[in-house]
């Protein structure tokens, strides 16, 4: 309550008013036939569970489950206030949104409902019960919807033309990798890295400052406690996360001799959306954010080769050997330092098309920012990166096949096939097809979200919550993956130990994957029926 009366009071500072008139009826289209319904009959089943005269002509058509199903989608709560639903509303990316879908839901004169929507969903956060669709409905500023039924039939065949050919490009890859398996046996008497390894490591955060770009960040050093010395690997944490995010995976890195860094990219962390949500920022991410991480990367090496010479506590860092994961934005980063380049044309051409197409690929909204960046030839890779781990990156249109094919070191991507922000045929499977270098690996995970493999909080750190249901089941498992197989790829590329090249197999792959998220690993994409989804 406290929250919501808070957000009243900024109501008119957003530029929304209360609406003297809210809808009473819904109104579906089709051509030249038309369909309505009354508001009130939606909310007296939501509330009460009455079907009503009205509601019971339509409710013969579907089934009890389905029912039951608006049920619950009409009264859930999503837990934004006001302000912070605002805020995201008028950022570039909910800009976008806000026009997809005025297209479709519009107004009782038929006109795109672009300012309608935004009103509603600001005051639907405000009210008592919070941020519902009934409640969206019930604040729609005029006195009916309509909704253009072709144009979502049309809509709703593309997402399903989509779904079936992701789905069908996923099943092949893991028939692919059934192959392989089958084709080269494992020795099974190798040990599991999913376990932790034999050195023990001590943790330590420095603050740095690159005043070149009047920047400053934290990063923490897992540094394993060992005599030799220990080549660097660099985490990148997604957009809306922190340093924190993959602590599981630097403490089983440094478990394996690795030094591992973790910076916070303070433009686009978790305290970038919180500043967001509470209205201090305007936006989740600027677009120099597309230079400014891979820049941290760099700058964060130079200073651990400085103290390397300056401190006897970081001596037996190796920062001329270095391999780097990220995840999401950081997957961005991690192929940029391997040697992808912004591809300003490509991202042109597909973010022109964006207007006018549904939007089924989200990271689009953050890609296409990077068009407001100066035209100018950024030099991003880092040579003393030589190999690169990319978690659900965000690739198609920022990199697209000319950037992709530059990388010339050895690359894994790791794909989730149920991500709804960074989808797997567009954002991974396809750009996997576009690598060159002959040291490359694609790694599917059936049933992982965008945010399977991002490590629980840490003690005392301050995440955005991210609901079960998005997070998707068992994320401890993926994270398991991404331990064993961050091990065995770092220890084969950057130590160059050949004893670790078999845990880069389909076979192993296959000996560790759980039924609840089926892990596939494959090296290539060679089945014919495959390329009629990469075109």
């Amino acid at each position: 309550m406290v929250a919501s009366s808070l957000g009243l009071c900024f109501l008119p500072t957003l530029g929304i008013v209360r609406p003297s008139l809210t809808a009473e009826r819904i109104y579906a289209s089709y051509s030249v036939v038309e369909r309505s319904i009354s508001v009130a009959a939606l909310e007296k089943y939501a509330r009460e569970g009455i079907l009503d005269d009205e509601l019971a002509v339509y409710a013969q058509y579907i089934s009890p489950q389905q029912l039951e199903q608006l049920r619950r989608v009409l009264l859930t709560r999503i837990e934004l206030t006001p302000v912070a639903v605002a805020q995201f509303l008028y950022t570039p990316q909910g800009i976008i949104l806000l026009q997809r879908l005025g297209q479709i839901i519009q107004t009782e004169a038929r006109q795109p409902g672009f300012y309608a929507i935004r009103s509603a969903l600001i005051l639907a956060a405000a009210t008592p019960d919070g941020l519902t669709l009934l409640n969206v409905l019930r604040q729609f500023p005029t006195r009916s919807i309509r909704i253009d039924l072709t144009r979502s039939l049309q809509i709703a065949e593309q997402l399903n033309r989509l779904v079936n050919q992701t789905a069908q490009a996923i099943a092949l890859v893991q028939q692919d990798a059934v192959n392989a398996a089958i084709a080269e046996p494992l020795d099974w008497q190798i040990p599991d890295l999913r376990e932790r390894g034999p050195w023990n490591w001590e943790q330590q955060t420095l603050t740095l400052f690159d005043p070149r770009r009047d920047r400053r960040f934290l990063v923490d050093l897992y540094l394993p406690l060992m005599q030799k010395p220990a080549p660097v690997i660099v985490i990148s944490h997604g957009l809306g996360s922190d340093r924190t995010s993959f602590i599981y995976l630097a403490t089983q890195l440094a478990s394996y001799g690795f030094a591992v860094a973790v910076p916070e990219h303070p433009g686009s962390n978790a305290e970038q959306l919180r500043s967001l949500l509470s209205g201090v920022a305007a936006e989740v991410a600027e677009p120099n954010e597309f230079i400014n991480r891979p820049l941290d990367v760099r700058y964060l090496l130079n200073e651990l080769e400085r103290l390397r010479i300056a401190d006897a506590r970081f001596r037996n860092i190796n920062v001329q050997q270095v391999g780097v994961i990220g995840q999401s934005f950081g997957g961005y980063t991690a192929l940029a330092l391997a040697g992808a380049e912004l591809n300003f044309e490509q991202l042109q051409q597909d973010c022109n098309r964006l207007q006018d197409s549904p939007l089924w690929n989200v990271s689009l909204l953050l890609q296409c920012r990077a068009l407001e960046l100066p035209r100018t030839g950024y030099v991003l890779r880092d040579p003393r990166v030589k190999a690169a781990i990319a978690i659900n990156p965000i690739t198609s249109s920022v990199f697209g096949e000319a950037s992709i094919r530059q990388i010339a070191i050895p690359v894994m991507i790791v794909s989730g096939s149920a991500d709804t922000i960074a989808p797997t045929l567009a954002e991974q499977i396809r750009p996997f097809s576009w690598l060159t270098t002959p040291d490359k690996y694609l790694a599917v995970i059936a049933g992982a979200t965008h945010f399977s493999t991002i490590g629980e909080a840490a003690p005392g750190s301050e995440p955005i919550a991210v609901p079960p249901q998005v997070i998707g089941p068992t994320p401890e498992v993926a994270r398991s993956y991404m331990s064993a197989l961050s091990v065995a790829f770092f220890q084969t590329y950057i130590n160059n130990l050949q004893q670790y090249r078999p845990y880069l197999s389909s076979a192993y792959a296959q000996a560790i994957s759980e039924n609840l998220l089926p892990l596939s690993l494959v090296r290539s994409l060679s089945n014919s029926q495959l390329e009629q989804f990469l075109r």
